[in-house]
């Protein structure tokens, strides 16, 4: 079994994950004598655990990703990854790895991770309706968003699988909500004394991908900026800077990034400052593109 992702699933597949999730709900709360709770908006998985256990200092409410151990090197590499990316306020905390054992002698690998009650970036610029989000809300996400990708930056690490799906919503406790980056499952250490070449035939989302990606298989930092303004570009329009059909093919999206000349289009009505930080996030010459200090 493949590891869930959150807020992931194929729509084929959500009446499988929901009863994986019904079963690995019961599995921990057998293992831990907790209350189970699964959450079933795309086979998020969460359960409460009660206070009285030796992990009584961790949040009653705790997200879970979960895989059998045979199928879970992915989630032991994220986890690797949250070891080197702690202590940030704008990272998703992974709290505890641990494995628990079904009835039938099943053994799962399981992340418990904050919990992020908000849902992801991409639900809540789904809810505009294709409106996009108020320019306010856009710069205080987009600050955010930038100071967790400076600080994954920081420590060698590019995330490789950079959208709207994988920034987290959790509550700030004055009514709103931060944005956290979350699913390091694909995320790579940077090689500083040569380029590093990944493999692109394993699962990323191409609408996202950076131009050097596609053409030269290619993730350095820069890759992360390109992404990021492919974000803000949703953020501020409500609709993929690759077009709006969700259908659309993946092999014409990715012609498009990769043509040299065929620039991205920027709405007039997108304020100047907004121009300005599109402009230097999307430049397909990587070499040219703006670095987190100059944006």
């Amino acid at each position: 079994m493949k590891h869930w992702r959150l807020h992931s699933f194929e729509p084929k597949q959500k009446r499988e994950r929901l009863w994986q999730s019904k079963k690995i709900a019961r599995i921990i709360k057998e293992s831990h004598g907790g209350e189970g709770r699964s959450l079933t908006k795309e086979g998020l998985l969460a359960f409460l655990k009660k206070p009285k256990s030796r992990r009584a200092f961790y949040p009653p409410l705790m997200a879970v990703k979960s895989a059998e151990v045979s199928s879970s090197s992915s989630l032991q590499k994220e986890k690797e990854a949250f070891n080197h990316l702690r202590d940030c306020p704008y990272i998703l905390e992974c709290y505890v790895e641990e494995t628990t054992m079904s009835k039938d002698g099943k053994i799962f690998y399981n992340l418990l991770l904050e919990y992020a009650s908000g849902g992801t970036l991409a639900d809540l610029i789904k809810r505009t309706g294709g409106y996009g989000l108020p320019e306010s809300d856009v710069k205080r996400y987009t600050r955010s968003i930038l100071k967790g990708i400076d600080y994954i930056h920081s420590h060698n690490y590019v995330h490789c699988d950079f959208k709207p799906d994988n920034v987290l919503l959790v509550p700030s406790g004055d009514g709103d909500f931060v944005p956290k980056i979350g699913d390091f499952g694909l995320a790579k250490k940077v090689q500083k004394t040569k380029k590093r070449k990944f493999d692109c035939s394993i699962a990323r989302t191409a609408f996202y991908m950076a131009p050097e990606t596609l053409i030269d298989n290619i993730q350095e930092f820069p890759s992360g900026i390109w992404a990021l303004g492919c974000m803000v570009f949703e953020m501020f329009t409500g609709k993929s800077l690759w077009g709006s059909n969700p259908n659309e093919r993946t092999e014409k999206a990715c012609e498009r990034i990769a043509d040299r000349y065929e620039l991205p289009k920027i709405p007039s009505w997108i304020s100047k400052d907004g121009k300005d930080f599109l402009k230097g996030c999307l430049v397909k010459n990587h070499q040219f593109r703006f670095t987190i200090e100059m944006l």
